[in-house]
């Protein structure tokens, strides 16, 4: 009796209340949906968005960062949640993006005819798994959380039935998927069977001193069959072929969600096995991730650069070939991390990048689903006179894309290539800094010149003609675009504030 006790793990329930609660509450609503009747369905949206914004606030009593829970009972260090600062601040960051993602759905969902009760069932499905991960520290339970975060997406970009570019972009987006989770389960299964273990504090030190140069063989591989499957989860080059024809085929608020809570789920499972899991094997993924790092930001930007302004869905997927590009400069510092004896220090100016990231990017989508009420075809030349017509929506995209190419009066974006310019620097690795240096000069052209269509005079779109009253804007859409706003001019009046914030991002 006295052995079975001490199998028995102890739960924080602190600790996992996030994630936990988000995935209660989808439950909730899946439940709901079956009770109220139609003129109600609305409902669910405002339940889904205030669970989101609870389970954000659930992560204040955790800010000392210092709980752990499932813990193995003879090693207590060894543990398969851990809410540590670098766990929290990526938890803040896919809970606030899946609340801006709910605030940009509930007028999409009405205006495309989205099942309800379906759509906030799998949003909420997929917020969960994507906060569990960043606090996964075991193999099995970093695939279980991906999985959760993906398989929910995979449904949602094919929602709209009916649309064959919907139905088109979920069949690429799930057999892609699927097949690199197979190669990651491949990879992780090999390092198991080298290791004999998949928690990543044990799985670190056994890769240290392998015993047998047969298992060494298999260990190389399994790690580099376990960085394939992040790859594809960050849309890295060559992996990153899903993106534009994913974004366009999803509902716009989705192909915001995957542009940033995608990019943190799959960042964050990439820093935990490679800084935490594999810092033996950092002669091997580094300079891989280096080299994916220069290609996946060359690849995006040349491929921005390219759209025609009067292609249809040209906008959404100069912003999915841009998510590309940024991608390239998230992952420097984790290659960084590689080449440097103080691999925290290199994480921060990813984590502070993503934060930038998600902002501005977020808002981008939003003035995107905007004009989509107005243009379906959302066009880049759809956004010409936009200034003329909606003046407060043109700034403010004007200084998401500012931010986005790092020039002032997007104070946070400059900061945060800077900080990613200075982790390369600083780990040796000048090549990728000057790849870096020429991909943010091509990128300046193709965000001025979109910010600059902006300011163009134009005809006014047929609803907004001379005489006619404009079409409102929706409160929820209303609501996601200033808060995207006031946070991107917050972080650009005080970008030390971020910095630092992501400095305490200790793994």
């Amino acid at each position: 009796m006295s052995q079975v006790t001490s199998l028995v793990q102890s739960v924080d329930w602190l600790a996992i209340a996030p994630p936990t609660l988000t995935a209660a509450v989808a439950l909730v609503v899946l439940v709901a949906d079956l009770f109220l009747p139609t003129a109600r369905k609305p409902l669910l949206g405002w339940l889904a968005t205030a669970g989101l914004a609870a389970s954000a606030l659930l992560l204040l009593p955790l800010l000392d960062g210092h709980r752990r829970t499932f813990c193995l009972t003879g090693t207590p260090q060894a543990c398969s949640y851990v809410a540590d600062h670098f766990t929290l601040i990526v938890q803040f960051l896919v809970l606030a993006g899946a609340l801006l993602t709910a605030l940009l759905s509930i007028d999409t969902i009405k205006d495309h005819d989205l099942p309800a009760g379906e759509y906030w069932f799998l949003l909420l499905s997929s917020a969960a798994g994507a906060a569990l991960l960043p606090a996964s520290r075991d193999l099995a339970t970093l695939v279980i959380a991906l999985e959760v975060a993906s398989l929910p997406a995979f449904a949602l970009v094919g929602l709209r039935r009916g649309d064959r570019l919907s139905s088109e972009a979920a069949l690429k987006f799930f057999l892609s998927s699927v097949a690199a989770t197979a190669v990651m389960l491949l990879g992780v299964s090999f390092v198991y069977a080298s290791t004999g273990s998949l928690h990543l504090s044990q799985v670190a030190h056994a890769l240290t001193a392998l015993p047998d140069p047969r298992l060494a063989t298999l260990a190389s591989v399994g790690v580099a069959l376990t960085l394939v499957g992040f790859a594809f989860k960050t849309a890295a080059a060559p992996f990153h072929f899903w993106v534009p024809d994913t974004y366009v085929g999803a509902p716009l608020p989705i192909a915001a969600y995957l542009s940033v809570v995608g990019k943190a789920v799959g960042f964050s499972g990439l820093i935990l096995v490679t800084v935490q899991g594999f810092p033996a094997y950092a002669d091997v993924w580094g300079p891989v991730l280096a080299v994916l790092a220069a290609l996946t930001m060359t690849v995006g930007n040349v491929a921005a650069l390219r759209q025609d302004p009067t292609r249809t869905h040209s906008a959404v997927r100069l912003l999915a070939w841009s998510s590309v590009g940024q991608a390239g400069y998230l992952l420097v510092p984790i290659a960084a991390a590689g080449y440097t004896h103080d691999p925290a220090h290199a994480i921060g100016a990813t984590v502070a990048y993503a934060l930038m990231y998600a902002a501005v990017n977020l808002g981008a989508f939003a003035v995107a689903t905007l004009v989509a009420r107005t243009r379906p075809a959302n066009r880049l030349a759809d956004y010409q006179g936009l200034y003329h017509r909606r003046p407060l929506v043109a700034l403010a995209l004007g200084f998401f894309l500012l931010c986005l190419a790092g020039l002032p009066p997007g104070i946070i974006g400059l900061f945060a290539k800077v900080t990613v310019f200075s982790a390369a620097v600083d780990a040796g690795l000048g090549w990728l800094a000057v790849v870096m240096a020429v991909n943010v000069v091509i990128a300046l052209y193709y965000y001025l010149q979109w910010a600059a269509v902006l300011f163009r005079p134009a005809e006014a779109p047929a609803g907004e003609a001379a005489g006619q009253p404009r079409a409102r804007i929706p409160a929820a859409l209303t609501t996601a675009l200033a808060l995207a706003t006031v946070l991107g001019v917050a972080l650009s009046g005080a970008p030390q504030l971020v910095l630092r914030f992501a400095a305490g991002a200790l793994l």
